[in-house]
């Protein structure tokens, strides 16, 4: 207060200035482009000399130009069933409609509650329609998550999930009617519109990517629920439902808890959330607070925290009465979200052997661990989830060559602009081309077979993989070519700036 009183007599009419203090935090939460260094330092009675900034939030989005909806389910591609009208050519889409007024984000906000409703009334069906208050959990509530441990340290490989019957599945069918209630869809609504707001605009790790990851996740549960003739679904499931019946157990148990199912979608919204735009290597270097905290997996683990956090706020109670009524249900809904944030944080070399060695666990059948039981399905259960949202969170890499031409650019303009800003050690440009096909080599097609040779996700899987071997051979032809186009992109839309970017350095032009 002291120093914000001095430093008002050194201000400009209709500006804002801060401190050091103030613009490393906002650099440290990814939004350095929002400052501007002063010229001069001024003078601070008491204070000496101060370096100061000026704030100055650009219009310019990081993200997407387009506000259409037609270009955000494009973006969504296969997650959100789209139809085109042969007599209006116009795109529909039979979950999610355009409202008037409606800008892009609330568009995508709405289209990820309808998603999620639909897994809550499940959940609510599931349990025969009972939705009580829950203040006996609140204990429980209170105690996750600060009892002195990080969010890593509860990881656990194997997840005990729910079974139901054949027949209890098969009852299920027939009931209708069930609603989570006005005030859990107005809470429901909140909650993600809050979420939505704590993205930052990077180029890449924003909302609309993490409403991307959701359509594939959701894609993904749809087409294990399909697997086979033999999975006891009958014709009249709507083919883009996810349901609850997987009679044949292809899933090990994933579709037919209906829990499992809204934890892993509810964590592909959230996994990326007030995502800094740099990686967590950075984020230890620069020894940030959160990286202080976490030590690894840094913006991964911030995630979960916020997330969390938010949900166990008293305005959300009716929600989570929706989500689960038991302490059993809520400690695997928290240890499914803890295991499905986790697993997409890809680059941590340690984390990447232990995934390696659960898999092979539950899959190599000359491992030692037996395979066969509940558990052996809830250990298999467990390691396909990780699976299904890395998938999910590569997902553009698996689909069609535009779009993963789209997002890949925006990838590199969030890494250059990083590296422009100072927080990045080498210019990305320069190792973009061949760095993709290594990710294509290495990583993208050997988890698209992953997902083959487990079994679960029936004609996806071999479309995951087509995709992604032709994607790789299209980035051999054009890539070099690319890469000089996102590059020549980024100089036109910065072309008002005269220096790199570091904002602790140099002064910008406005």
């Amino acid at each position: 207060m002291n120093t914000a009183a001095r430093m008002e007599s050194s201000g400009e009419r209709s500006r804002i200035q801060i401190s050091q203090v103030t613009a490393d935090l906002l650099t440290e939460a990814g939004l350095a482009r929002w400052i501007i260094p002063r010229s001069s330092k001024i003078y601070v009675k008491g204070k000496g000399e101060m370096q100061t900034y000026w704030v100055s939030k650009s219009n310019r989005s990081m993200q997407p130009k387009s506000a259409d909806l037609k270009s955000e389910m494009e973006t969504l591609d296969e997650g959100a069933e789209t139809e085109k009208s042969s007599e209006t050519g116009e795109e529909e889409n039979k979950e999610f409609h355009r409202v008037e007024g409606m800008n892009r984000i609330e568009r995508l906000v709405e289209w990820n509650v309808e998603v999620l409703t639909s897994l809550l009334e499940q959940i609510v069906c599931s349990r025969g329609g009972v939705v009580n208050q829950i203040q006996t959990l609140s204990n429980v509530e209170n105690s996750i998550g600060v009892c002195g441990r990080t969010v890593l340290d509860e990881f656990t490989p194997i997840i005990p999930l729910k079974r139901f019957d054949a027949d209890e599945l098969e009852r299920r069918q027939s009931i209708s009617g069930f609603g989570i209630g006005g005030e859990a869809k107005s809470q429901l609504r909140n909650y993600i519109s809050t979420i939505a707001g704590m993205y930052p605009d990077n180029a890449f790790h924003n909302f609309e990517h993490a409403s991307h990851v959701t359509a594939s996740v959701k894609k993904l549960l749809s087409r294990i629920v399909l697997f086979g003739e033999g999975n006891g679904l009958g014709a009249s499931i709507p083919k883009e439902s996810v349901d609850l019946v997987d009679l044949a157990g292809h899933s090990y148990g994933i579709t037919s808890d209906p829990l499992t199912q809204f934890a892993v979608v509810f964590s592909a919204i959230i996994h990326d959330v007030d995502h800094p735009g740099v990686p967590n290597a950075q984020l230890v270097k620069e020894n940030t607070r959160c990286a202080q905290i976490y030590k690894k997996s840094v913006a991964e683990q911030k995630s979960v925290d916020i997330a969390w956090d938010m949900l166990m706020e008293d305005g959300y109670a009716d929600l989570r009465a929706c989500i689960y009524q038991t302490e059993e249900d809520l400690r695997r809904f928290r240890q499914l979200v803890v295991n499905t944030v986790m697993a997409t944080d890809i680059v941590d070399k340690e984390l990447q052997l232990l995934r390696k060695g659960r898999w092979e666990a539950a899959f190599d059948s000359t491992a030692e661990t037996k395979n066969d039981g509940v558990e052996s399905d809830d250990r298999k259960a467990t390691i396909v989830i990780e699976h299904l949202i890395q998938a999910s969170d590569v997902a553009h890499t698996m689909q069609h060559w535009h779009i993963y031409k789209k997002w890949n650019e925006r990838f590199f303009m969030e890494c250059y602009r990083a590296y422009r800003e100072g927080r990045a050690d080498s210019d990305p440009s320069t190792n973009w081309y061949k760095s993709e096909i290594g990710f294509f080599d290495y990583y993208v097609i050997p988890l698209a077979k992953k997902l083959q040779s487990c079994g679960v996700f029936g004609v996806s899987s071999h479309e995951y993989l087509n995709y992604a071997t032709a994607n790789r051979d299209e980035w051999v032809r054009e890539g070099a070519a690319l890469v000089q186009q996102f590059l020549a992109t980024f100089k036109e839309d910065n072309a008002h700036l005269t220096a790199p970017l570091d904002p602790l350095i140099v002064e910008l032009e406005e």
